[in-house]
């Protein structure tokens, strides 16, 4: 279901239900293409541009968690971090397949 997804969408960026869509078909284009031994290199190129791409919704997550009880906090906080291993994980796909 979409509404978890699209209640993170920063404020200022429009038409959160169409952003949502866009980069679930993004995620499964990414893992289609890490799949795919002749295709893992862009894979990972695209994985590490949509991992950044979305870090804004997840700032907007941690932000307004405010209300959330505290494990969802510390969740949402503890994800920002993890970010950039990810990418840079996604980056050395890309490196190593090419």
């Amino acid at each position: 279901t979409p509404a978890g997804f699209i209640s993170i969408v920063p404020r200022s960026l429009p038409r959160p239900e169409l952003l949502v869509a866009v980069s679930g078909a993004a995620e499964l284009g990414c893992a289609a293409l890490l799949a795919g031994e002749k295709s893992r290199s862009i894979g990972g190129l695209a994985s590490a541009a949509l991992l950044i791409a979305v870090f804004p919704a997840n700032i907007s997550m941690a932000i307004r968690s405010g209300n959330q009880p505290p494990k969802f906090r510390a969740i949402a906080w503890a994800r920002l971090p993890v970010q950039i291993p990810l990418v840079l994980w996604a980056r050395r796909i890309a490196r190593e397949n090419r």
